[in-house]
């Protein structure tokens, strides 16, 4: 699961997350495609009902804290 996030993220990142992509109808469409093919790779044992709570929990934790265009909310989080 940690593995498969990780690069979703990572992916999002590089290739979704561009500038004002919350406000973009087409913006939010590919992140939310991009979270449903990576959630797809998850083990077998996720099932439909669990991987649709993962996705609409990956989708919220996404828009409320990646604003794009490097901006988001652990932009300025130091690792102590």
């Amino acid at each position: 699961m940690k593995k498969v996030c990780r690069e979703l993220l990572d992916k999002l990142k590089a290739e979704k997350l561009v500038l004002d992509w919350r406000e973009k109808q087409q913006a939010k469409a590919a992140v939310m495609q991009t979270i449903k093919l990576e959630l797809r790779r998850l083990p077998p044992s996720y099932g439909k009902d669990l991987r649709t709570e993962k996705f609409a929990r990956t989708y919220a934790h996404i828009y409320d804290d990646y604003f794009g265009a490097g901006r988001g909310t652990y932009q300025d989080a130091t690792v102590q």
